[in-house]
C-alpha cells in the first residue's frame, strides 16, 4: 500500500529583466512504498528556504520539513516532504502496520 506525501520540488525559474535562472519551489503530492524507505532526516534547509520567503505561499513559518531516503536497485533517490519526521514515521509505519494486520 503506498503512502501519499506532499513533497516540494525545486526546479529553475527564469529570473525577471534577465537571462538567468533561480531557485524555484513548488509542492505536489506523491505516493511511497514504505518497503522502499531507508531513512528519514530532519531538513534544515528547507526551512531556511521557508524563512527566506523561497517556498510556496500558505506554510506556517513553524513548519518543519523531512529527507525521505528511498531505496532504488543499485542506487537510491531522496525527497524533500512536508512534516516533520515524527509525523512521516508515523505515517509510513501506521499505514505498514495496518498492511500487515489485513495479511493476517
Amino acid at each position: 500500500m503506498l503512502v501519499i506525501l506532499t513533497e516540494v520540488q525545486e526546479y529553475l525559474a527564469p529570473r525577471k529583466g534577465s537571462t538567468e535562472r533561480q531557485r524555484a519551489y513548488s509542492l505536489r503530492e506523491v505516493s511511497v512504498n514504505p518497503s522502499h524507505v531507508v531513512c528519514l532526516r530532519e531538513d534544515e534547509s528547507m526551512k531556511r528556504s521557508l524563512t527566506e520567503g523561497l517556498l510556496p505561499d500558505g506554510l506556517d513559518n513553524r513548519q518543519r520539513f523531512t529527507r525521505v531516503f528511498l531505496e532504488r536497485g543499485q542506487s537510491g533517490i531522496d525527497l524533500v516532504v512536508v512534516g516533520a519526521p515524527e509525523q512521516i514515521r508515523q505515517k509510513i509505519y501506521e499505514n505498514a502496520k495496518e498492511r500487515e494486520l489485513l495479511r493476517g
